[in-house]
């Protein structure tokens, strides 16, 4: 039996009675039960990596303009299903300070949740077309994507997007493409959990094919202007985040308030559709809906019957927070630089014990420290390595559950590992290392 920082009898009763058979195949939730239940009864903590969510304080002027909202009787009345007005409108100011497109009000709404946006807008785009049934998504990725392609009854295709970067992506992607049977391609910028960064070369050769092919783009922005390599905090000046809608109008983006405002309790995302996407008509979609028009079957068709609209207060919480960063008096992009600065920390203490980087550069230079990052240790698979930082009390998921073709790799979030746990870390860590000699 190890020496390890957790009680390895313990940890190994809990694994033996996991209901999954490989704990290092187990979905993000199963790991956090299992962990839960370890904490309790060592009443030792962990060190949490496995969880992608924000671990930020919520913006007070998004409280502060809820509560108004509530004092004002907006919990008297049903909340427009696509937004109130003065939301839609922010929207569309924001895309076009900080991203430099022109997206009407109109094609701007609020869901719940950016993985709500998701769910709707795959529906809508996996029936536009009978013969498009198909869903392509650049591995690796959020696995709960693939879940719910399959809830939907569509297909999913995937590949390591890793391994063709640059102008190597262009004959992969259309090789998919031509088959003809793909819908939407779905993937997200920063990628989770690479957190490698397209360049404007890879959104050119992407939208292209998706114009050429009739491909709606879904465009996942959850860390939307966290490449902390460049300044994308300025509303109107360059550089603006990196989207695929400079080069196509078949895309659909989706924005985290969670991530970008570390406003993830009230559950409001933003879903933005160009234009002409909105407009067009599909005759398939009188298949399922009274219209074949695209815009009119998302929002009163889909959204309407999946959540009847985003709750009223969080709408103006989010409208307000808006406001303030069109204006330039909230700056979030300073607020969420923290995630940048922990993973920057993690990854030194990490490579100091014997651990390598996974995905480590974007193309030709290093990859940017943000929310994610992707580590191994020689000897170990990923799935094997999850299992074992159990009994040194730090949780992760590994790579494989992500789509990914780094089958050795473990994913680590650095959103709920605080300063004050890094000597701690190290000190596991180091304790790892001592047991593994390489």
């Amino acid at each position: 039996m190890k020496d390890t920082p957790i009680n390895y009898e313990v940890v190994q009763k809990h694994i033996a009675d996991c209901e999954t058979e490989n704990v290092g195949q187990a979905s993000i939730r199963e790991i956090r039960k299992l962990i839960n239940k370890i904490e309790n009864e060592t009443e030792q903590k962990f060190i949490r990596m496995e969880m992608g969510i924000p671990g930020l304080p919520a913006p007070q002027i998004g409280i502060d303009a809820e509560k108004k909202a509530l004092d004002n009787a907006c919990a008297e009345k049903y909340p427009p299903i696509d937004g109130i007005p003065e939301l839609k409108d922010e929207i569309s100011k924001f895309v076009k300070l900080f991203m430099n497109i022109d997206v009407s009000p109109r094609s701007c709404m609020p869901t719940v949740g950016a993985i709500n946006g998701n769910y709707v807008s795959t529906m809508v785009t996996g029936r536009k077309r009978k013969s498009q049934n198909t869903v392509l998504c650049l591995a690796p990725g959020f696995p709960v994507h693939k879940q719910m392609i399959k809830m939907l009854g569509l297909n999913y295709l995937s590949f390591d997007v890793y391994n063709y970067r640059g102008k190597k992506l262009k004959e992969k992607l259309e090789s998919y493409f031509k088959q003809g049977s793909i819908s939407s391609l779905l993937y997200s910028n920063p990628n989770n959990p690479s957190w490698i960064s397209f360049t404007e070369e890879e959104l050119q050769i992407i939208g292209e094919l998706a114009t050429k092919y009739n491909v709606t783009v879904t465009e996942d922005l959850a860390y939307f202007g966290m490449d902390f390599r460049k300044d994308l905090s300025k509303p109107g000046k360059p550089p603006y985040q990196a989207t695929v809608a400079r080069y196509t109008k078949n895309y659909i983006i989706l924005i985290s308030s969670s991530k970008v405002f570390s406003y993830p309790g009230q559950r409001i995302g933003m879903m933005v559709i160009s234009d002409g996407l909105y407009e067009h008509n599909f005759e398939d979609l009188l298949l399922y809906y009274p219209t074949s028009n695209f815009g009119h079957s998302l929002v009163l068709g889909t959204l309407y019957a999946t959540t009847a609209g985003v709750a009223h207060s969080a709408q103006h919480g989010l409208t307000a927070i808006l406001r303030a960063t069109n204006s330039g008096k909230y700056n979030f992009i300073e607020v969420v630089k923290e995630y940048g600065k922990r993973a920057k920390i993690m990854k030194e203490i990490f490579s100091e014990n014997g651990f390598n980087i996974v995905y480590d550069t974007d193309i030709d230079e290093p990859i940017a420290d943000g929310f994610y990052f992707t580590v191994s240790y020689p000897g170990y698979t990923g799935e094997q390595l999850v299992e074992e930082l159990f009994y040194y009390g730090i949780s992760s998921i590994s790579l494989s559950t992500t789509g990914s073709e780094r089958v050795e790799g473990i994913r680590a979030c650095v959103s709920h590992v605080y300063p004050e746990q890094f000597p701690e870390l190290e000190k596991r860590l180091k304790m790892f290392k001592k047991n593994n000699k390489l």
